[in-house]
């Protein structure tokens, strides 16, 4: 280990040490008034807590570092979120600490683990496989026989510029209140945004590279697979993971127009009524975490399928 690594692990280790004790004082477990020495000890740990961040993004090296850093910051947040929202006694109607709401999460696991299921596993997950797929499928469409670009290109721009508080309730009629109608929702929404990176990424293969490919007297679709989608994978990763984001908020307000008594959306909306707001940051939190991991599998396997492509090695 180099020394700079064994200073900022000793800084990090020695930040975490004095943040357990300053959370075992009765002022950070809401038994007391806050004192004096009590706010110097939490700026004097605040700036140690910066500078603990600031070198560990500082280390060079592996991959780790930043997994680290990201971690760290997140440890921080979350710790002086619970330290000054006890400390300022902020009523849990407004901001309940992060502790109730883990206490939350335990508690309503069962209930949270079925509005998961009907909304990530059902609306969001199909909603986003049929519409990134039938946004492919139009790209290639389009860039095989262009003049269906001035027919279509127009009609999937509508689609994108349609408010989701007015195709909400549309789909819901349409559809039924089931997940199928979030689902809709979804494909509408990662329809467009599936749509216009393909058609960036099929036009990011060089001419020379195309020439080649003529020049062999390959076909289309020989091209296609063998070039074009290739060059193309870049572009198309990055609609999934703008898409995976898109559908999790789509799904999620459609179910604030009509649901069954299961999902995020709804237990937000429902709960949020009856001023039961540790379940409501809850919920969020469950959507959260499964947003930023479904973008880090995206990521991921993005690494694993364009490897090659210097947008991807450069991280």
């Amino acid at each position: 280990m180099k020394p700079s690594t064994r200073m900022t692990t000793g800084l990090v280790l020695g930040a975490l040490v004095a943040g357990t004790l300053l959370m075992q004082t009765a002022a950070a477990t809401g038994e007391a008034p806050p004192t004096a020495w009590f706010w110097l000890a939490a700026i004097m740990l605040a700036g140690l807590a910066v500078q603990s961040i600031r070198r560990m993004a500082a280390l060079d090296g592996a991959r780790l570092y930043g997994l680290l850093t990201a971690a760290l910051f997140g440890v921080w947040v979350v710790y002086f979120w619970q330290l000054l929202v006890v400390a300022f006694e902020v009523p849990r109607v407004l901001l309940p600490p992060p502790s109730l709401i883990a206490q939350s999460i335990g508690t309503h696991w069962p209930t949270l683990w079925g509005d998961f299921v009907q909304t990530v596993l059902k609306a969001v997950l199909i909603g986003w496989t049929l519409g990134s797929g039938l946004g492919f499928a139009v790209a290639v469409a389009i860039d095989r026989l262009p003049f269906l670009q001035r027919g279509l290109l127009p009609l999937a721009s509508l689609t994108s510029t349609i408010p989701l508080v007015a195709v909400a309730p549309i789909a819901v009629m349409w559809f039924g209140f089931d997940w199928q109608s979030k689902a809709a929702v979804v494909v509408l929404m990662t329809f467009f945004p599936m749509l216009t990176s393909t058609l960036a990424g099929l036009k990011a293969s060089g001419k020379l590279e195309r020439e080649l490919m003529y020049s062999y007297a390959a076909s289309y679709s020989r091209t296609l697979l063998a070039l074009r989608l290739p060059a193309a994978l870049p572009f198309m990763f990055g609609a999934l993971k703008v898409n995976a984001t898109l559908a999790l908020i789509g799904a999620i307000v459609a179910e604030f127009f009509g649901s069954p008594t299961a999902g995020l959306g709804f237990r937000i909306s429902t709960e949020a009524s009856r001023m039961h707001m540790p379940l409501v940051w809850a919920a969020i939190v469950v959507a959260a975490v499964t947003g930023s991991v479904a973008y880090a599998v995206l990521v991921q396997i993005e690494r694993r399928a364009a490897f090659w492509h210097p947008s991807v090695r450069g991280r």
